[in-house]
């Protein structure tokens, strides 16, 4: 998944803010590919415990 992320982040943070919407331009910059990052930024920003980020993240990924 962390190449997904890094090699394709231009093409899919589009749908990332569509998933999660709460995510600004700001946060996708920061993110910039990096699992952690958007993981944190989940729960930054819905909540989240780092289990069910994760979760999201993952379920996410494996759709894609």
């Amino acid at each position: 998944m962390k190449e997904i992320l890094e090699g394709n982040w231009n093409q899919i943070k589009g749908k990332v803010k569509k998933q999660w919407g709460k995510l600004t331009d700001d946060d996708l910059t920061v993110i910039n590919g990096e699992k952690d990052q958007l993981i944190g930024r989940l729960q930054e920003r819905y909540g989240y415990d780092k289990v069910r980020a994760e979760k999201e993240v993952s379920d996410f990924f494996s759709n894609k």
